[in-house]
């Protein structure tokens, strides 16, 4: 099977992740999905294959060098984003695309163009792999999966190239904060890994956003509006209240490289109750902190307002910034760019603005920065991959196996 059927074969589950569930994995199709993987890698003939009940499957390529060589590993997740939906999915290949515009669904009039997404032209010449203008792709992950299993499946066809013992791992529930969180480290057994998970060629990660998740409910006052003066107190008015209390400037949509932002992602509410959910970002663990405190503060604010008891906040730290554990440890970042470099990928070395599991991993006791996938436009309809992004990635799996060997 060649890495663009493997990748096609993938995007045929249905791996949507539900953080409403309180289940691992989250949704049953990762674990149909798990369980297929499972039997290719068993076809394939790799040694401690493990799938656990919460939907993590290990797997080990034996080193085929006498030489000691550190123990690695590459992982990649299997679920999708819940943003949009990842049910029959209809992916095609648009060979040699020529910078035009790309009709993905003639019928709802979606069509991928260059005007929004100017990063086509940079792949003019090449094969993408789109949607149907209904789905998302699925490429954010199963592109790392699919090349992962291809370089693996590579380097047992190609004993000429030495390596050492290669560790894999899928794991589920990603896209929902959750995928590190069962992870067994110790059974992973590895002294560094990479999570391929990241966009465009050439992406070497190892700074990320330190990350909390904010939860503020706002309680009102209903009475009848024809005798409401001095009574009611209108609890969506209350939430506009607090959204105008954050700096207007700090959100997404307004920031980029290390500007960190308060993103308002739900808002549910009557006049009794409202509720709205903020996810606070920064790659600074000081103004992370800071803005920490500034939501606590305008809380406190609105309850001096309005009365106590009138907003109440939920206030949860979701993952670090892995920099401070990866800067240790350097020579790992070293070796990917070289192993980029050595296939032709020009290295782009530079902070995520968001996270992977190779954040949390990495506070685990296992460093973990994040490569380059070759999908764009993650979690919509709008999400395409270049074959040779996804060729060349798996280039760079194989080189670094190469490269660990080489320099043990």
């Amino acid at each position: 099977m060649t890495l663009v059927e493997r990748f096609l074969k993938y995007v045929s589950f249905d791996t949507q992740s539900d953080d409403s569930t309180r289940l691992t994995p989250s949704t049953p199709g990762q674990m149909v999905f798990a369980q297929y993987l499972k039997t290719e890698l068993e076809t394939l003939g790799l040694e401690e294959i493990t799938l656990d009940e919460h939907g993590y499957l290990f797997a080990t390529l034996p080193a085929n060098t006498d030489k000691e060589v550190p123990v690695i590993g590459f992982i990649s997740h299997l679920d999708t984003s819940p943003d949009m939906t990842g049910k029959d999915v209809s992916p095609r290949i648009v060979a040699n695309y020529n910078g035009s515009d790309i009709v993905l669904c003639e019928e709802d009039k979606v069509i991928l163009s260059p005007a929004q997404f100017p990063e086509l032209l940079d792949h003019k010449g090449e094969d993408l792999i789109v949607t149907n203008g209904k789905t998302l792709l699925g490429a954010d992950d199963k592109a790392g999966i699919a090349e992962i299993v291809s370089a693996i499946a590579y380097l047992k066809e190609h004993p000429e190239v030495k390596h050492g013992k290669i560790r894999i791992g899928f794991n589920p529930d990603e896209e929902i904060g959750e995928g590190a969180h069962k992870f067994d480290v110790e059974k992973f057994g590895c002294q560094w890994a990479y999570t391929m998970d990241g966009g465009e060629v050439g992406e070497l990660e190892y700074e990320n956003f330190n990350a909390a998740s904010a939860k503020i409910t706002f309680k009102g006052r209903n009475v009848h509006p024809g005798y409401a003066k001095n009574k009611m107190i209108n609890s969506i008015s209350v939430a506009n209240r607090f959204i105008g209390l954050l700096p207007a400037a700090e959100v997404p949509e307004r920031t980029s490289g290390y500007e960190g932002f308060y993103h308002l992602i739900a808002t549910h509410g009557d006049v009794e109750q409202t509720n709205l959910t903020y996810i606070v970002r920064d790659h600074d663990r000081e103004k992370f902190e800071a803005r920490k405190r500034e939501i606590e503060r305008l809380v406190n604010q609105i309850n001096t307002e309005f009365g106590c008891g009138t907003a109440t906040l939920e206030l949860h730290d979701q993952y670090y910034n892995m920099r401070e554990k990866i800067e240790p440890v350097m020579h790992i970042i070293d070796t990917a760019f070289a192993a980029m470099e050595a296939v032709g990928v020009k290295p782009n070395v530079r902070p995520i603005r968001g996270g992977t599991d190779g954040a949390q991993l990495s506070f685990k006791g296992l460093p973990c920065p994040n490569i380059f996938a070759g999908g764009l436009n993650f979690h919509g309809r709008y999400e395409f991959v270049p074959v040779q992004n996804m060729e060349k990635a798996m280039k760079v799996i194989v080189k670094i196996a190469q490269l660990v060997a080489e320099q043990a």
